[in-house]
């Protein structure tokens, strides 16, 4: 939601128990494929017989009436996601579209959100791993001075840093995800791999273009399309500040701190 992006709780959405069911006022922005889902899952702050009750969440089909959809959004990156606004007008849900009990919405939700976050990673991986891909490729196809400019230290080290960082990235990485089939993965864990693995592909990313210099800029070589993709990593599914936040409290709290 507009106010309630980084700070998740911060919620306005209401559905207010109505007979058997909720009628549900507010909007959400930001909807990853929201013109093309058949089904929605939202929250709310529940409200019956006049008492906030907690955040709930709801499965909403799309075609539900007083559900709106805006336009699809412009932006820098992500072009072929449809991302959209939606708009509760009196939009009434049954009872049993409910995800769970009033007020577990907000834990559940979260807990999403964790294993969100290594998806994010991985993500973020596989495109920095493209990313090096097309600038090592580059480096020993393309000549100044009469040699290859990998053979330049200038260009030979910055692949070098950039091939590390990635292997360091895809261990923490695995490592996650090791812990999500073990059933062990904490806030922490995932926070920090969100953390490693976005920033450094907005490194590598960055370096893949200064490698290939004017042409990284170009769509001949589609470096310059995930520069742009690159940048939304490091905000959806909790921005790097978020991050750092969580993983300080987590060691800071065995302190007392």
């Amino acid at each position: 939601e507009q106010e309630a992006g980084s700070d998740a709780g911060a919620t306005k959405t209401t559905a207010i128990k109505n007979g058997i069911g909720y009628t549900i006022n507010g909007g959400k922005m930001f909807i990853t494929n929201a013109g093309e889902a058949g089904l929605i899952n939202i929250t709310s702050r529940i409200i019956e017989a006049g008492e906030n009750r907690g955040i709930g969440a709801f499965i909403v089909p799309t075609d539900t009436a007083g559900l709106k959809l805006s336009a699809k959004e412009k932006k820098m990156g992500w072009r072929a996601s449809d991302t959209r606004q939606l708009f509760f007008e009196d939009m009434y849900v049954p009872a049993e579209n409910m995800l769970g009990t009033p007020g577990k919405g907000f834990k559940t939700f979260l807990k999403t959100l964790t294993g969100g976050r290594i998806s994010i990673a991985a993500l973020s991986v596989g495109t920095a791993i493209g990313a090096y891909e097309r600038a090592l490729k580059y480096a020993t196809e393309r000549k100044a001075f009469g040699k290859e400019i990998h053979e330049f230290q200038a260009v030979s080290f910055k692949l070098a840093d950039m091939a590390t960082e990635i292997k360091l990235a895809n261990l923490i990485l695995m490592e996650s995800a090791w812990k999500i089939d073990q059933g062990t993965l904490t806030s922490q864990d995932a926070a920090m791999t969100k953390l490693f693995c976005t920033e450094m592909l907005g490194r590598v990313s960055d370096e893949a273009i200064q490698i290939c210099g004017g042409m990284g800029l170009m769509s001949d070589i589609p470096l310059e399309r995930i520069w742009r993709d690159a940048r939304i990593e490091r905000i959806w599914e909790g921005t790097s500040e978020i991050q750092r936040h969580i993983i300080s409290r987590s060691l800071l709290r065995p302190l007392g701190a």
